[in-house]
Parts: C-alpha cells; sequence; structure tokens
C-alpha cells in the first residue's frame, strides 16, 4: 500500500493550456534606473487590454500624488519590439493633455490593446519626497482599470552635467553654486569657489590635469588667485566610480543620497592631481555644508581643458 501510495503521489499532473483572462486587464513596468533626481524623467510602460469581441480603448490615465513638471506626459503610440530589437511606436491616440495631477491620452484608433510609455518630469516640489503613480483604462463597454505603482523616493541631490573648465580661464569652480567663474566673476563669488582646475607639465612630477583647493598654494604654480578666494576644501580621488547619470557610458553604478551621508572625507586632503578622464573626486566644501561627487568626463592636453558633470548634496 505504502508503494502504491507513493508512486501515485508523485505522478506528474496533466498540463492544461491556461484560460485567457476576462475582461479589462492592465500591467505596468517602471522603465528607469537609478536615483529619481529633480529634473530628470521616471519612466514608465502601460499595458491594458481586453478580448476583442468585448469592446476598444477608450482612454488611458495616469496621476501622480504630485503634479510632474512641464514635460510630463503619456505616449499616444503604442510600442511593440521588431525582430530586431527595436521598439516601433504606432499612433494611438490623440497628444496627452495634462491637467494638475493628472495626464490623459483619448484612443483615436480601433484598438482592442495597447502599450504606453509615461514620462514624468520631476519637479522641484518633489524633492526629499515621495511619489506615487495610478495608471488607468476604460474601455467602449463601460469597464475601468488601473494599477498603482510607488511610492518612489525622489531625491535630495543636484546634479549638472558637462562644465568646461580650463587652464588660466574659466577655472574656479564652485560647489554651492555648480558653477565655474574666469578669474574676474571669481572676484564677485569668492565665498563659493572651492576649487582651483589647472594644467601643468612639470617635469619629474605627474601633475597634469589637476582640482586643488584655493589655500593650498604649493600646488598652485604660476596661479594668481582673485581677492577672497582662500577656501580649504577636502578631496579624495576616485577610480573608475563611472555613475551612470554623469558619465552616461554602459556602466550601470549609481550615486545615491546615501553614498554622500556615509562617505568619510575627515583625513582628506585639500588637492587632486593628475586626475583623469572616467575618474573623479569626491568633494566636501570647507564649511561642511555641501559634499559632492565630481566626475571627469573629459580631458584635453592641449587645449588644457576638463569636462567635469558634479553630483552634489547639502549635507549641514
Amino acid at each position: 500500500m505504502v508503494v502504491v501510495i507513493f508512486f501515485s503521489s508523485c505522478k506528474d499532473k496533466e498540463y492544461t493550456i491556461p484560460l485567457p483572462k476576462t475582461g479589462l486587464n492592465n500591467d505596468c513596468i517602471k522603465r528607469s534606473l537609478g536615483p529619481n533626481i529633480v529634473g530628470m524623467n521616471i519612466e514608465f510602460t502601460y499595458a491594458m487590454a481586453l478580448p476583442n469581441a468585448t469592446g476598444k480603448l477608450v482612454s488611458s490615465q495616469v496621476e501622480a500624488t504630485i503634479g510632474g513638471a512641464a514635460g510630463t506626459y503619456l505616449e499616444n503610440k503604442s510600442y511593440y519590439t521588431n525582430g530586431s530589437g527595436v521598439d516601433i511606436g504606432i499612433v494611438v491616440g490623440n497628444p496627452s493633455v495634462t491637467t494638475s495631477t493628472k495626464t490623459e491620452v483619448t484612443f483615436s484608433k480601433d484598438t482592442c490593446a495597447s502599450t504606453l510609455r509615461y514620462f514624468y518630469y520631476i519637479p522641484e516640489e518633489a524633492r526629499g519626497k515621495s511619489v506615487s503613480f495610478t495608471f488607468s483604462a476604460k474601455s467602449s463597454d463601460g469597464e475601468s482599470v488601473s494599477y498603482t505603482m510607488g511610492p518612489y523616493v525622489i531625491s535630495k541631490m543636484d546634479m549638472k552635467l558637462d562644465m568646461v573648465l580650463s587652464d588660466n580661464n574659466n577655472s574656479y569652480l564652485s560647489i554651492a553654486d555648480m558653477a565655474v567663474y574666469n578669474s574676474a566673476t571669481a572676484v564677485a563669488n569668492a565665498d563659493k569657489i572651492d576649487l582651483v582646475y589647472l594644467y601643468r607639465a612639470i617635469t619629474g612630477i605627474t601633475f597634469l590635469h589637476s582640482l586643488v583647493s584655493p589655500a593650498n598654494t604649493e600646488y598652485l604654480p604660476g596661479v594668481t588667485l582673485p581677492a577672497g578666494v582662500t577656501k580649504s576644501t577636502k578631496v579624495s580621488k576616485a577610480w573608475a566610480l563611472r555613475d551612470f547619470n554623469l558619465a552616461r557610458l554602459q556602466y550601470g553604478i549609481y550615486i545615491d543620497d546615501l553614498d554622500f551621508d556615509v562617505i568619510n572625507l575627515k583625513d582628506a586632503p585639500n588637492y587632486a592631481i593628475n586626475t583623469k578622464a572616467e575618474a573623479g573626486v569626491w568633494v566636501e566644501t570647507a564649511d561642511g555644508k555641501y559634499r559632492a561627487y565630481v566626475y571627469v568626463n573629459k580631458v584635453d592636453n592641449t587645449a588644457k581643458t576638463m569636462t567635469v558633470s558634479i553630483k552634489r548634496l547639502q549635507v549641514k
């Protein structure tokens, strides 16, 4: 009896084809990765469908708990991926209309299935808060469905891309302003200058492209600082930290708010010489108010320039 029961319990169940869902159905995925930064998009894909014999899609809507900034929209194209892996969009509705927190597309094509993309342009109002999204669809037979995504935390940090520093010209970098100044404009912003960029080819020393605190005049050969530019900023080199938002390369690495909270720059020096492209430096301002990661996108020995992109968080 035991043997019979054992073999009976191990017998595979017969496979049956699952029945298709009836009525209007929907699903959603978040496409964008990394921290959600003010001024950038959070991207979603929203799919909805019902049996062809039942009815057609009438409208699709997204409502955010915090209204998106200008540039927030719901695509009026339905996407599919062809055999070569390329996304193909087909117009299925009128351009989306955004009113306060709601963005809606009204379908203009006779279709019972669609996949729309939603781009939420993160507003300043959402900084440091959480935002959720309710996706919904309606069909011609009177049915409606909804799908909630989130909440998603919006980063407190700021970001600025592709600032060009040049030796003996636009060589003064402000973390507070996330801006580059020349010797004339630096005078009016002396209390905000954190680093000086310079390029030097010195025999016996690998100096080249460097970021140095104004206070460290020993590492500023040939530089006459503007009046009042005297800060001592902590700087720590970081190799191969290619943040995706700053580098825009294939590496899936993201610096988030937490990284600025936990980084310890207490014993960091106040200079970084021989900085390289695709590397960077962690920075803490003299007053301890800001921490930043300065990524080096490009250096040019002939032009004596450095292109940098910055993520920055106010920690005090």
